[in-house]
């Protein structure tokens, strides 16, 4: 017998009154905090093509996209030969123009470019939306929550990453919650890519090493081989991934490990400023 009862999709949820009322006091406390550094808040549609989101987040992210059928006929424009290939990638772009926002980051970055002769140069932005992932739902793990997104455009001054770790340490001095604030660099990231020789799997190496705190060093070590990784760079890698001690001799660690990659030191530089500023 069917079950008529109502349902909602997996990985999603319902807030009630008093759910709202709380998550209402949070984001106005957040956009408090984002207008009085100077943030002006923007909003962008649920869907954007997927020309747009694609290739933004690597295979394993592009796995995550919601794809959204086009309307009408969706098949059309597609044979029965290209049907009974079953080639999921290649249909889905013909099956699809359309997908459900990964995140805030590359949405923003399409608004910029499309909106980029009615932007006031450096433009500070601030978004707080729902996003959707394919992911599979598991405790603290939705398919649709939220972002609080700051971004800066048009100035590569380091004291825009100083002030965006001021308004993280003011949101939860905010709300009377000790938090530790982690600072990453994409030069940092570079450098060690290019230090052990892998510099085109970058982005799988930052994915795993982004895991550590969740699987463990010795599943990032497998995640890695998995991904085509070599046991010399691994090696190579494991002074950084375990790293310790302060800020300061973490850093050491690293310049000495990256001393051969100009990226990797300008990386560690950059980082030593913003800690030293803040």
């Amino acid at each position: 017998m069917a079950n008529n009862n109502p349902s909602i999709p997996k990985g999603t949820r319902d807030f009630g009154p008093k759910e709202m009322a709380k998550r209402n006091y949070i984001f106005n406390t957040i956009k408090d905090v984002y207008a009085l550094y100077g943030f002006q808040q923007i909003e962008t549609p649920a869907m954007e093509t997927l020309h747009t989101l694609l290739g933004k987040y690597g295979d394993e992210g592009d796995k995550l996209l919601f794809k959204v059928l086009n309307s009408g006929d969706y098949f059309k424009g597609i044979t029965d030969d290209e049907l009974q290939t079953r080639d999921t990638l290649k249909l889905q772009t013909k099956l699809c123009e359309k997908g459900l926002r990964y995140d805030l980051t590359v949405p923003f970055a399409r608004f910029v470019v499309m909106h980029r002769d009615e932007l006031q140069l450096p433009f500070k932005r601030f978004q707080i939306q729902p996003v959707w992932r394919a992911d599979r739902p598991q405790k603290g793990r939705y398919r649709e929550f939220y972002q609080c997104d700051a971004d800066v455009v048009g100035s590569d001054s380091l004291l825009n990453e100083v002030e965006l770790m001021q308004i993280v340490d003011t949101v939860f001095t905010k709300f009377g919650i000790r938090v530790a604030i982690k600072i990453n660099n994409r030069k940092i990231l570079t450098g060690i890519a290019e230090t052990i020789g892998e510099a085109d799997k970058i982005v799988d190496i930052t994915v795993a090493i982004d895991k550590l705190d969740k699987i463990g060093l010795e599943k990032v070590n497998e995640e890695l081989r998995a991904d085509g990784i070599s046991e010399e760079a691994i090696s190579k890698l494991q002074p950084i991934i375990s790293l310790s001690g302060s800020n300061s001799e973490k850093l050491d660690v690293i310049e000495k490990v990256l001393h051969d990659s100009e990226t990797g030191v300008k990386g560690v530089e950059e980082t030593r400023f913003i800690l030293s500023t803040l």
